[in-house]
C-alpha cells in the first residue's frame, strides 16, 4: 500500500486551459516548415530525404504540371526547353555580357542578319542599357525554348511574350528579361534572359518542379492553343520518320524502358502500327549492328545503344555543319578531306590552319566549336570547349589547336602538399623558400597562380587574410578533380599564330608566323593542296620581300635569313604601334630594356602582329611589354616587375617594398 509520500504532482502534464502555452523553439518551427515543404505532416519529420525541389516561387504549378496525364501529353506540341542559372560572381559579369554579345550575332535571322534583343513592350533593347542594373545581381537565368513546329511562326516574339507573361504569373512577380530569336538552325528557337532579381529586388528563386516541367507545360499550352494538338497522322509520320534515323529516337526510349537486365525486348506492341514500327526500327538497329534477334518475337539490344546512337546523332550534326559553312562560301571540300578533330586519339597531332567559322555546338552547355582549313589539305572541325575558356577568334585567324594533357596531380600539386604538410596545413612563399632553399622566389610564386586559378575556377581552396593559404589533406584530390573539370571544359589548346588573315602576312612589317615558319628548324609540313597550297604560295612571297629588304639574301639557289631577322621585324612594329599609342595614351614611348625594373599601371592589351603585348602606364612614359593572359583580370591596376631575358615575373597591386623581382 503506497503512502501519500509516494505522490509527486507534475503540473501541466493533462494540461490547463488557464496557462499559457510554451513558446515553440526555433528548431521546431524549422522542423515543421521543412515538413510542410516536403508534404508531411507538420509535427514528424518523414524519413525520405529532403531534395529541396519545391522551395522557390512556383513550386506548386510546377508539380500539378509534372503531374498531368501523360498519355495527354503525348498528343501534346512538343517544346524543348532547356535553362541555366549562372552565377554572376568574378568575372561572371563579363562572361554574361559575352553571351549577350554571341546571342546578338549575325546570321541569326531569317534575312541572315543580327539579331536583336527584345523585351515585354519593346522590339529593341539596348545591351548595355539592359546590363547595367544587373551588376550587382547574384545571379542570372537563361531559358532556350525550342518548339517542335517553331518553323510553323511567322515571328516568334508573340509567343515568347505570351510566355514569359504565364511563368509571371505562375511566380507571383514580375521579371525583367530580355530575348532574341535565331533562326540558324533545322528548328527556330528563343533565348530569355532573366535577372536574378524579382519586382522587390530580392534574389529570385525558381522552384526545381517548375523548372523542370513547369515551363515546358506552358510552353507546350501555347502551341496547342496556336497550331491545334497533333494528330493521329503527325504522330504517325513523326514515328516512321525516325525508323531510319541514326540517332537516339523516341522508338529507342520507349524499348529501352521496357527492356529487362538482359537488354531484351519483345517485338510485339500495342497494335498492329505500333508492331510495325518496332520491327522496322529493328531491322535498322541489325543493320548497325546494335540489335540482334532472339526467337521468333525477342531482340536483344547491345547495351551501350542509348550512347552509341547519341554519338552517331552528334556525328550527323557535326556534317550538316560543316556542309552549312561551307554552302556560303560556294566551295566544299570532298567529303574525305573533311575531319573531326579527335584530340583523345593516340595519334593526335597538334593542327595548325585557317579558322572559317566558329559557333556553338551546345547553346545549352555554352560550348564552342571552329571549323580549320588546315595545312595537311583537308577541313577539321574540333570542339575547343566552353566559351569562358576560349579567348576570342578574329575572323580568317590562323590558329594551332593541340590537344590537351589527360590531366591528373601535377608536380606542382604535390609540392603545394609537400610545403603544407611541414607548415601546419598552410602555404606561403615564405614557407616554400624555407621548405626548398634552391627554389627562387618566381618559381613560387607560379605555385600561387595555380592556387589563385583554382579558387577562382572551382572554390576548393580558401586564402586567409593574411595571404596565407590552407591546405587540406585532401588537396590532391581537389587538384585532381580541378584538373577533370579543366579537361572537360577546354579539351584542347587555342593559340593564335597570327591574327591578321593569310594574304596580309607576304608583305607585314612585322615578325610574322610565316618568318617564324621560314626560319624553324622543323617546320610545319605542307600539303600542296587546299590552305597547305597557299601557305606555300605566300612563303615564296614573303622571302621575296624579306630579300627586298635585306633581311635575307639568295645563296646558291637557297635563302639565308639574317640571324637577328626576328628581331629586327619586331622592333619595327614596337615602334610603330608605341607612335600611335603616344598621341593617346598623352605621353612619350619607353623601350623597356633588360633588367629594367617595371612599375605602373596596367591600360590594355596591344593585339600586334608579332604578339599581343601590355601598354603600362607610367608618371612621365608608357611602356609595352609582352602579355599574359594572368593580366586580363588585373586590367588598371598597378604592377611591378623586372625585365628578363625569359620574361617578366609580375606582382599586382601596390607594393610596400617597392619593384618584387
Amino acid at each position: 500500500m503506497s503512502t501519500n509520500d509516494d505522490f509527486e504532482p507534475r503540473l501541466g502534464r493533462l494540461g490547463d486551459k488557464g496557462r499559457k502555452p510554451r513558446p515553440r523553439k526555433f528548431l521546431s518551427r524549422v522542423i515543421a516548415a521543412t515538413n510542410l515543404a516536403r508534404g508531411g505532416a507538420p509535427g514528424r519529420a518523414r524519413q525520405s530525404a529532403f531534395t529541396g525541389s519545391r522551395i522557390g516561387r512556383g513550386a506548386g504549378v510546377g508539380r500539378v504540371l509534372s503531374s498531368r496525364d501523360r498519355f495527354a501529353a503525348f498528343r501534346q506540341r512538343r517544346v524543348i526547353v532547356k535553362v541555366r542559372t549562372v552565377k554572376l560572381g568574378g568575372n561572371g559579369f563579363d562572361v554574361a555580357n559575352a553571351h549577350l554579345r554571341y546571342v546578338e550575332r549575325d546570321g541569326t535571322t531569317r534575312e541572315g542578319g543580327r539579331g536583336q534583343l527584345y523585351s515585354a513592350d519593346s522590339d529593341a533593347v539596348d545591351r548595355n542599357a539592359w546590363l547595367e542594373p544587373a551588376k550587382g545581381d547574384r545571379h542570372q537565368f537563361r531559358f532556350i525554348v525550342s518548339a517542335e513546329d517553331g518553323m510553323e511562326y511567322d515571328d516568334l516574339k508573340p509567343l515568347t511574350r505570351r510566355l514569359m507573361q504565364r511563368v509571371e504569373d505562375d511566380l507571383g512577380t514580375k521579371l525583367d528579361w530580355v530575348a532574341v530569336d535565331h533562326y540558324n538552325t533545322g528548328h527556330p528557337h528563343t533565348h530569355i534572359i532573366v535577372r536574378g532579381k524579382d519586382e522587390r529586388g530580392k534574389d529570385l528563386i525558381i522552384a526545381r518542379d517548375y523548372i523542370s516541367h513547369g515551363l515546358r507545360e506552358r510552353a507546350s499550352e501555347l502551341v496547342d492553343l496556336d497550331l491545334g494538338p497533333r494528330t493521329d497522322h503527325a504522330i504517325e509520320q513523326r514515328l516512321r520518320a525516325e525508323v531510319e534515323q541514326e540517332r537516339l529516337t523516341s522508338i529507342d526510349r520507349a524499348m529501352l524502358r521496357e527492356a529487362d537486365k538482359d537488354i531484351l525486348v519483345s517485338s510485339g506492341g500495342r497494335g498492329a502500327f505500333d508492331q510495325a514500327i518496332r520491327m522496322g526500327r529493328f531491322r535498322k538497329l541489325e543493320r548497325l549492328g546494335l540489335a540482334t534477334r532472339h526467337g521468333a518475337a525477342h531482340w536483344r539490344l547491345a547495351p551501350d545503344l542509348a550512347d552509341t546512337l547519341r554519338r552517331m546523332g552528334e556525328r550527323d550534326d557535326i556534317i550538316r555543319t560543316m556542309q552549312r559553312a561551307y554552302a556560303a562560301r560556294g566551295n566544299a571540300p570532298a567529303i574525305v578531306d573533311q575531319v573531326i578533330y579527335d584530340p583523345t586519339a593516340s595519334d593526335a597531332r597538334p593542327l595548325i590552319g585557317r579558322v572559317i567559322e566558329r559557333g556553338l555546338s551546345d547553346e545549352y552547355a555554352d560550348r564552342h566549336y571552329v571549323i580549320v582549313e588546315a595545312i595537311d589539305g583537308r577541313t577539321h572541325y574540333a570542339e575547343i570547349g566552353k566559351g569562358e575558356a576560349v579567348s576570342p577568334i578574329p575572323k580568317d585567324a590562323i590558329v594551332e589547336i593541340s590537344p590537351r594533357s589527360s590531366g591528373g596531380v601535377r608536380p606542382v600539386d604535390r609540392t603545394i602538399a609537400e610545403v603544407a604538410t611541414a607548415n601546419g596545413g598552410r602555404y606561403t612563399i615564405d614557407a616554400h623558400l624555407r621548405h626548398d632553399p634552391t627554389a627562387s622566389e618566381r618559381f613560387a610564386e607560379s605555385h600561387v597562380r595555380r592556387l589563385e586559378t583554382m579558387r577562382r575556377v572551382m572554390r576548393n581552396v580558401e586564402r586567409e587574410p593574411d595571404g596565407s593559404w590552407i591546405i587540406t589533406p585532401d588537396h590532391l584530390d581537389k587538384a585532381e578533380a580541378f584538373e577533370a573539370r579543366q579537361l572537360r571544359d577546354r579539351p584542347v589548346t587555342v593559340e593564335t599564330m597570327s591574327a591578321l588573315p593569310l594574304d596580309k602576312l607576304p608583305g607585314a612589317e612585322a615578325a610574322t608566323w610565316l618568318d617564324r615558319e621560314l626560319v624553324a628548324d622543323s617546320p610545319a609540313p605542307l600539303r600542296d593542296a587546299g590552305f597547305g597550297g597557299e601557305v606555300r604560295a605566300a612563303q615564296a612571297m614573303r622571302r621575296q620581300w624579306l630579300v627586298a629588304e635585306q633581311l635575307a639574301e639568295e645563296q646558291d639557289g637557297r635563302t639565308v635569313y639574317r640571324r637577328n631577322m626576328l628581331a629586327s621585324l619586331q622592333r619595327r612594329e614596337l615602334l610603330r604601334v608605341a607612335s600611335q599609342l603616344s598621341d593617346e595614351v598623352g605621353k612619350p614611348f619607353a623601350e623597356a630594356r633588360p633588367q629594367e625594373p617595371i612599375q605602373g599601371r596596367l591600360v590594355r592589351a596591344v593585339d600586334m602582329t608579332s604578339g599581343r603585348q601590355a601598354l603600362v602606364e607610367r608618371s612621365r612614359d608608357f611602356v609595352l611589354v609582352p602579355w599574359r593572359p594572368v593580366m586580363e583580370r588585373h586590367i588598371g591596376k598597378s604592377l611591378s616587375g623586372i625585365m628578363r631575358d625569359g620574361g617578366i615575373s609580375w606582382s599586382f597591386g601596390r607594393q610596400r617594398s617597392g619593384p618584387h623581382i
